[in-house]
């Protein structure tokens, strides 16, 4: 199923809610993009830790961490 028929479908359906539940729907579809974003954000984090991790861990900056 296309996203934009599945987007049609979601509507249909929510649309024969009682108000407080379409409304439910609605805060679970929010939840759902703040996890993908931050899923994508944890993804991206790791990326970066093993290119960066030489500027990060290195034997010069080690006496800075005592100070």
């Amino acid at each position: 199923m296309s996203n934009a028929v599945l987007a049609q479908t979601i509507y249909q359906a929510a649309q024969a809610l009682p108000d407080v539940q379409a409304a439910e729907v609605l805060d679970f579809i929010y939840f759902l993009r703040t996890r993908q974003d931050l899923a994508e954000h944890r993804d991206l984090q790791a990326a970066q830790q093993d290119s960066m991790n030489h500027v990060w861990v290195n034997n010069a900056d080690e006496a800075l961490n005592h100070v």
